[in-house]
Formats: C-alpha cells, structure tokens, sequence
C-alpha cells in the first residue's frame, strides 16, 4: 500500500474517518498545553508525528493545514496563513523521516532538529514579526532558548510513543 515514499496513495473510507480523528485531536490538544504562556508546550506534535509516520507527508500535511484553520477559526483569532505553511512543513518533515520508514533515535534527532530550528525558531518567529511589528531579533533569543529546552523533551516522547508496542499493533491492524 505505501508505494511512493511522500504517501500518494488512495484512501479508503476507513483512512477517512482515522484522519478525521486524527485532526478532532489536533484541534483539542492544541486548545491543551503545559507550561507558561511564552514557555507552553502541546501535545500536538506527537498526533501529527503518528499521522505523518502511517499516512506520509501529503496527508500529515493536508490534516495539519486544515486543524490549523480550522483552529484559528474557531478561537476567534485572526487567520495568519504563515503558521498554516509552518503546520504543513512540521507534518512534511516528519512524514519525510517517518512514513514507511523504521523510527530510530537517529531519525527522530534529525526531524525534531530541523522542525525545532527551521519551522519553531526561524519561521514562526519571522510570522511572529509580522504579526506583532517587532524586531525578529528581539524574539529569537527567548524562542530559541526555548526550542533548546523543548526539543530534548519532544525528541523522548516521540521515540518512546511512535516505538511503542501499541503503534505496531495499529499499524498491523491498520495496514493489513
């Protein structure tokens, strides 16, 4: 079934539903976080991860885009396109080093580095920039600090959980 390595291929109803499930995730636990507000960390990550590692970059992406307007529509917000591309790249990076692919602490180093540097601190702080009107500069010391912290902590769960023997029984089920 996973024929191309960036995860173009048919769903079936019941992908359907589970992507659908997928994003209802996404959308509460974004609304969910630990930490103090410039210090938060979510637990979002690790359903885009498993979306990404069953279902491949395209439709990681696509379910990660939508969650992010969705979610932005329903918070009263006002709509930044800048987070959704940052959504879409989180999901294309870890779809790139999950799907089809065994998960080791190498691979997960690797996604978690280039999602933290380039999406977290480069790129949101660049939306952040727009957003607010404020030097990138003046941000990009506490995000970067920040994504120091945060990554270590990202990194351990998402090996533990994507390894964990429950992943292989859905995965078994799921791709059978």
């Amino acid at each position: 079934m996973k024929s191309l390595s960036l995860g173009f291929r048919k769903l079936r109803v019941v992908d359907i539903v589970i992507l659908g499930i997928f994003m209802s995730l996404l959308l509460i636990l974004g609304r969910f976080t630990v930490g103090v507000q410039s210090w938060r960390l979510s637990f979002g990550f690790v359903v885009t991860a498993i979306a990404s590692m069953l279902y491949g970059p395209l439709w990681s992406s696509t379910i990660a885009a939508l969650t992010d307007i969705i979610g932005t529509l329903m918070s009263g917000s006002v709509y930044f396109p800048g987070f959704t591309i940052s959504a879409i790249l989180g999901a294309a990076i870890y779809g790139y080093f999950f799907y089809g692919k065994e998960i080791t602490w190498k691979r997960v180093i690797i996604a978690q580095l280039i999602i933290a540097v380039v999406v977290n601190a480069i790129l949101n702080t660049y939306w952040l920039t727009i957003l607010y009107k404020t030097p990138f500069w003046a941000f990009l010391p506490v995000r970067a600090l920040k994504e120091l912290v945060m990554t270590p902590i990202q990194m351990a769960i998402l090996y533990y959980m994507l390894n964990s023997q429950t992943m292989s029984n859905i995965q078994s089920r799921l791709f059978k």
